[in-house]
Protein backbone atom coordinates (compact mmCIF):
# COMPACT_ATOMS: atom_id res chain seq x y z
CA UNK A 1 0.00 0.00 0.00
CA UNK A 2 2.70 2.21 0.94
CA UNK A 3 4.97 2.16 -1.97
CA UNK A 4 5.44 3.78 -5.47
CA UNK A 5 3.45 7.49 -6.98
CA UNK A 6 0.98 8.14 -4.50
CA UNK A 7 -0.96 11.58 -5.46
CA UNK A 8 -1.72 13.89 -3.01
CA UNK A 9 -5.29 15.01 -4.89
CA UNK A 10 -6.56 18.71 -5.05
CA UNK A 11 -10.39 18.88 -4.54
CA UNK A 12 -11.73 20.20 -7.46
CA UNK A 13 -13.89 23.22 -6.98
CA UNK A 14 -16.36 25.09 -9.04
CA UNK A 15 -16.06 28.54 -9.18
CA UNK A 16 -18.31 29.56 -6.74
CA UNK A 17 -16.09 26.86 -4.19
CA UNK A 18 -18.66 23.95 -4.36
CA UNK A 19 -17.26 21.09 -4.78
CA UNK A 20 -17.18 19.34 -8.20
CA UNK A 21 -18.43 16.14 -7.50
CA UNK A 22 -18.46 15.06 -11.26
CA UNK A 23 -14.63 16.30 -12.02
CA UNK A 24 -13.65 14.77 -8.71
CA UNK A 25 -14.96 11.47 -10.50
CA UNK A 26 -13.15 12.56 -14.26
CA UNK A 27 -9.36 12.69 -12.13
CA UNK A 28 -9.84 9.26 -10.23
CA UNK A 29 -10.77 7.62 -13.36
CA UNK A 30 -7.88 9.65 -15.23
CA UNK A 31 -5.09 8.19 -12.33
CA UNK A 32 -6.66 4.73 -12.40
CA UNK A 33 -5.61 4.63 -15.55
CA UNK A 34 -2.07 6.49 -15.38
CA UNK A 35 -0.93 3.62 -12.81
CA UNK A 36 -0.85 5.86 -9.52
CA UNK A 37 -0.61 3.75 -7.14
CA UNK A 38 -2.86 5.23 -4.10
CA UNK A 39 -4.87 8.01 -3.83
CA UNK A 40 -4.39 10.99 -0.78
CA UNK A 41 -8.02 12.78 -0.40
CA UNK A 42 -8.10 16.48 1.56
CA UNK A 43 -4.62 16.47 2.77
CA UNK A 44 -2.80 19.57 2.10
CA UNK A 45 -3.01 19.53 -1.74
CA UNK A 46 -6.84 18.81 -1.47
CA UNK A 47 -7.47 21.93 0.83
CA UNK A 48 -7.85 19.98 4.13
CA UNK A 49 -7.59 23.17 6.27
CA UNK A 50 -10.38 25.08 4.00
CA UNK A 51 -13.01 22.37 4.15
CA UNK A 52 -16.03 22.38 7.06
CA UNK A 53 -15.98 18.89 8.92
CA UNK A 54 -18.93 17.75 6.85
CA UNK A 55 -17.65 18.22 3.37
CA UNK A 56 -13.78 16.67 4.63
CA UNK A 57 -16.03 13.62 5.59
CA UNK A 58 -18.02 13.77 2.03
CA UNK A 59 -14.97 13.96 0.21
CA UNK A 60 -13.15 10.79 1.80
CA UNK A 61 -16.80 8.28 1.44
CA UNK A 62 -17.11 9.89 -2.06
CA UNK A 63 -13.29 8.86 -3.20
CA UNK A 64 -13.55 5.53 -1.51
CA UNK A 65 -16.54 4.43 -3.42
CA UNK A 66 -15.55 5.85 -6.75
CA UNK A 67 -11.96 4.33 -6.56
CA UNK A 68 -13.60 1.22 -5.60
CA UNK A 69 -10.71 -0.75 -4.10
CA UNK A 70 -8.64 -0.53 -7.73
CA UNK A 71 -6.33 1.81 -5.82
CA UNK A 72 -5.48 2.32 -1.72
CA UNK A 73 -7.22 5.18 -0.49
CA UNK A 74 -5.30 6.92 2.22
CA UNK A 75 -7.49 9.93 4.06
CA UNK A 76 -6.21 12.81 4.83
CA UNK A 77 -7.43 13.03 8.24
CA UNK A 78 -5.12 15.66 10.34
CA UNK A 79 -5.54 18.18 12.60
CA UNK A 80 -3.89 20.85 15.09
CA UNK A 81 -6.74 19.59 17.27
CA UNK A 82 -6.28 15.70 18.39
CA UNK A 83 -9.99 15.51 18.96
CA UNK A 84 -10.70 16.34 15.81
CA UNK A 85 -8.14 14.64 14.58
CA UNK A 86 -9.87 11.47 15.88
CA UNK A 87 -13.54 12.50 14.21
CA UNK A 88 -11.94 12.49 11.33
CA UNK A 89 -9.78 9.26 11.45
CA UNK A 90 -12.78 7.40 12.83
CA UNK A 91 -15.11 8.34 9.65
CA UNK A 92 -11.91 7.17 7.01
CA UNK A 93 -12.41 4.14 8.67
CA UNK A 94 -16.13 4.34 8.87
CA UNK A 95 -15.99 5.46 5.38
CA UNK A 96 -13.68 2.38 4.39
CA UNK A 97 -10.18 4.32 3.63
CA UNK A 98 -7.28 1.67 3.38
CA UNK A 99 -5.37 4.54 5.74
CA UNK A 100 -5.28 7.75 6.91
CA UNK A 101 -2.45 10.31 6.37
CA UNK A 102 -1.97 12.62 9.54
CA UNK A 103 0.38 15.75 9.52
CA UNK A 104 1.62 17.27 12.03
CA UNK A 105 -0.79 19.50 14.21
CA UNK A 106 0.35 23.29 12.54
CA UNK A 107 0.13 26.59 14.84
CA UNK A 108 0.00 25.71 18.19
CA UNK A 109 3.82 24.05 17.78
CA UNK A 110 3.49 21.22 20.33
CA UNK A 111 6.56 19.67 21.83
CA UNK A 112 8.28 16.13 20.83
CA UNK A 113 6.15 14.84 23.57
CA UNK A 114 2.87 16.43 22.42
CA UNK A 115 3.33 14.68 19.54
CA UNK A 116 3.94 11.23 20.64
CA UNK A 117 1.38 11.53 22.47
CA UNK A 118 -1.07 13.02 19.81
CA UNK A 119 0.02 10.33 17.44
CA UNK A 120 -0.24 7.37 19.75
CA UNK A 121 -3.69 8.21 20.56
CA UNK A 122 -4.67 8.43 17.39
CA UNK A 123 -2.86 5.09 16.71
CA UNK A 124 -4.86 4.24 20.41
CA UNK A 125 -8.13 4.68 19.69
CA UNK A 126 -8.86 4.34 15.42
CA UNK A 127 -7.80 0.56 13.98
CA UNK A 128 -6.76 1.68 10.91
CA UNK A 129 -2.84 2.26 9.74
CA UNK A 130 -1.51 5.59 9.66
CA UNK A 131 1.21 7.51 7.68
CA UNK A 132 3.02 10.36 9.77
CA UNK A 133 2.91 13.22 7.82
CA UNK A 134 6.42 15.85 8.25
CA UNK A 135 5.64 19.44 7.08
CA UNK A 136 7.41 22.04 8.67
CA UNK A 137 7.96 23.97 6.43
CA UNK A 138 4.12 24.49 6.99
CA UNK A 139 3.04 23.50 10.21
CA UNK A 140 6.17 25.02 12.07
CA UNK A 141 6.25 21.73 13.75
CA UNK A 142 9.29 19.46 13.05
CA UNK A 143 8.19 15.98 13.80
CA UNK A 144 11.91 14.41 14.99
CA UNK A 145 13.56 10.99 13.97
CA UNK A 146 13.42 9.87 17.57
CA UNK A 147 10.30 10.49 18.10
CA UNK A 148 9.38 8.95 15.02
CA UNK A 149 10.97 5.57 16.83
CA UNK A 150 8.90 5.70 19.62
CA UNK A 151 5.92 5.94 17.58
CA UNK A 152 7.06 3.24 14.86
CA UNK A 153 6.73 0.16 16.89
CA UNK A 154 2.71 1.07 17.88
CA UNK A 155 0.87 -1.56 15.61
CA UNK A 156 -1.41 1.26 13.33
CA UNK A 157 2.07 3.30 12.63
CA UNK A 158 3.25 1.90 9.72
CA UNK A 159 4.72 4.54 7.75
CA UNK A 160 5.94 8.46 7.47
CA UNK A 161 5.68 11.14 4.76
CA UNK A 162 8.88 13.66 5.17
CA UNK A 163 8.31 16.47 3.84
CA UNK A 164 11.29 18.14 5.69
CA UNK A 165 13.61 18.21 2.59
CA UNK A 166 16.63 16.57 4.61
CA UNK A 167 17.50 13.29 2.83
CA UNK A 168 19.84 12.57 5.15
CA UNK A 169 16.41 11.84 7.63
CA UNK A 170 15.76 8.95 5.39
CA UNK A 171 18.78 6.84 6.43
CA UNK A 172 18.01 8.23 10.02
CA UNK A 173 14.45 6.87 10.57
CA UNK A 174 15.31 3.51 8.68
CA UNK A 175 18.40 2.93 11.13
CA UNK A 176 16.09 3.74 13.89
CA UNK A 177 12.73 2.13 13.03
CA UNK A 178 13.77 -0.67 10.97
CA UNK A 179 13.95 -0.57 6.98
CA UNK A 180 10.60 -2.04 7.17
CA UNK A 181 8.83 1.08 8.27
CA UNK A 182 7.88 2.79 5.11
CA UNK A 183 9.43 6.50 4.55
CA UNK A 184 7.37 8.43 1.77
CA UNK A 185 9.36 11.43 -0.38
CA UNK A 186 6.93 14.58 0.00
CA UNK A 187 8.97 16.86 -1.60
CA UNK A 188 8.73 16.51 -5.31
CA UNK A 189 11.87 18.58 -6.10
CA UNK A 190 13.89 15.80 -3.88
CA UNK A 191 12.33 13.01 -5.08
CA UNK A 192 15.25 11.36 -6.79
CA UNK A 193 18.01 12.00 -3.79
CA UNK A 194 14.75 10.67 -1.60
CA UNK A 195 14.21 7.25 -3.28
CA UNK A 196 18.08 6.79 -3.73
CA UNK A 197 18.29 7.06 0.15
CA UNK A 198 15.61 4.66 1.09
CA UNK A 199 11.98 5.89 0.38
CA UNK A 200 10.00 2.72 -1.53
CA UNK A 201 7.75 5.96 -2.94
CA UNK A 202 6.09 9.23 -2.97
CA UNK A 203 2.77 11.18 -2.18
CA UNK A 204 2.97 13.99 -4.67
CA UNK A 205 1.49 16.93 -5.93
CA UNK A 206 2.81 16.83 -9.30
CA UNK A 207 1.08 13.69 -9.92
CA UNK A 208 -2.09 15.71 -10.40
CA UNK A 209 -0.72 17.32 -13.39
CA UNK A 210 1.58 14.61 -14.95
CA UNK A 211 0.53 10.66 -13.27
CA UNK A 212 2.25 8.74 -15.79
CA UNK A 213 5.36 10.11 -15.73
CA UNK A 214 5.20 10.03 -11.83
CA UNK A 215 4.22 6.15 -12.11
CA UNK A 216 7.32 5.36 -14.59
CA UNK A 217 9.47 7.27 -12.82
CA UNK A 218 8.70 5.37 -9.52
CA UNK A 219 8.35 1.85 -11.45
CA UNK A 220 12.19 2.70 -12.51
CA UNK A 221 13.42 3.94 -9.08
CA UNK A 222 11.60 0.37 -7.21
CA UNK A 223 13.33 -1.71 -10.26
CA UNK A 224 16.40 -0.34 -10.22
CA UNK A 225 16.56 1.38 -13.73
CA UNK A 226 18.51 4.61 -11.92
CA UNK A 227 19.24 6.18 -15.03
CA UNK A 228 15.35 6.05 -16.32
CA UNK A 229 14.42 7.77 -13.27
CA UNK A 230 17.09 10.37 -13.29
CA UNK A 231 16.13 11.10 -16.73
CA UNK A 232 12.42 11.49 -15.86
CA UNK A 233 13.63 13.62 -13.22
CA UNK A 234 15.42 15.82 -15.39
CA UNK A 235 12.36 16.30 -17.25
CA UNK A 236 10.01 17.00 -14.12
CA UNK A 237 12.48 19.25 -12.24
CA UNK A 238 10.92 22.41 -14.29
CA UNK A 239 7.48 21.41 -13.19
CA UNK A 240 8.08 20.28 -9.90
CA UNK A 241 9.52 24.24 -9.29
CA UNK A 242 6.49 25.86 -11.11
CA UNK A 243 3.91 24.18 -8.44
CA UNK A 244 5.54 26.13 -5.92
CA UNK A 245 5.51 29.40 -7.60
CA UNK A 246 3.21 30.65 -4.73
CA UNK A 247 1.40 28.16 -1.92
CA UNK A 248 0.25 24.62 -2.84
CA UNK A 249 -2.63 23.89 -4.21
CA UNK A 250 -2.33 27.26 -6.05
CA UNK A 251 -0.70 26.68 -9.19
CA UNK A 252 -1.57 22.97 -8.99
CA UNK A 253 -4.69 23.63 -9.79
CA UNK A 254 -4.44 26.45 -12.05
CA UNK A 255 -1.86 23.87 -14.03
CA UNK A 256 -5.24 21.18 -13.99
CA UNK A 257 -7.68 23.84 -14.96
CA UNK A 258 -5.25 24.92 -17.69
CA UNK A 259 -5.36 21.38 -19.47
CA UNK A 260 -9.26 21.46 -19.17
CA UNK A 261 -9.26 18.90 -16.46
CA UNK A 262 -10.93 21.00 -13.39
CA UNK A 263 -13.07 24.27 -13.23
CA UNK A 264 -10.68 27.73 -11.60
CA UNK A 265 -12.84 27.13 -8.33
CA UNK A 266 -10.38 27.86 -4.94
CA UNK A 267 -11.52 28.61 -1.71
CA UNK A 268 -10.28 31.78 0.39
CA UNK A 269 -8.10 32.25 1.96
CA UNK A 270 -6.54 31.06 -1.28
CA UNK A 271 -7.18 32.67 -4.23
CA UNK A 272 -5.92 32.26 -8.13
CA UNK A 273 -2.72 31.80 -9.56
CA UNK A 274 -1.18 35.58 -9.36
CA UNK A 275 -1.05 36.70 -12.97
CA UNK A 276 2.38 37.08 -13.24
CA UNK A 277 3.18 33.39 -12.93
CA UNK A 278 0.59 32.32 -14.69
CA UNK A 279 2.44 32.26 -18.37
CA UNK A 280 5.84 30.49 -17.18
CA UNK A 281 3.62 28.20 -15.53
CA UNK A 282 2.24 27.87 -19.03
CA UNK A 283 5.54 27.61 -20.91
CA UNK A 284 6.02 24.69 -18.62
CA UNK A 285 2.96 23.09 -19.83
CA UNK A 286 4.02 23.33 -23.35
CA UNK A 287 7.21 22.14 -22.56
CA UNK A 288 6.56 18.83 -21.35
CA UNK A 289 3.81 18.54 -24.23
CA UNK A 290 0.86 18.96 -22.31
CA UNK A 291 -0.46 22.58 -24.38
CA UNK A 292 0.01 23.59 -27.16
CA UNK A 293 1.51 26.97 -27.60
CA UNK A 294 -0.72 29.91 -28.43
CA UNK A 295 -0.94 31.42 -31.47
CA UNK A 296 -0.25 35.53 -32.13
CA UNK A 297 -2.31 37.57 -30.45
CA UNK A 298 -3.82 35.17 -28.32
CA UNK A 299 -4.35 35.98 -24.76
CA UNK A 300 -3.75 34.74 -21.64
CA UNK A 301 -7.09 33.60 -19.36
Amino acid sequence: MFTGSIVALVTPMTATGSIDWDALARLIEWHVEEGTDGIVPVGTTGESATLDTGDHIRVIEEVVRMVAGRVPVIAGTGSNSTAEALELTRAAKDAGADAALQVTPYYNKPTQEGLFRHYALLAEEVDLPQVLYNVPGRTACDLLPATVARLAPLRNIVAIKEASGDVARVAEIHRLCGKEFAVLSGEDGKNLELMRAGACGLISVTANVVPGLLAAFTDAMLSGQDEAAAAIDVRLQPLHRALFLESNPIPVKWALYELGRIDAGIRLPLTPLSEQFREPLRQVLVQLGLLAERTQGETIA
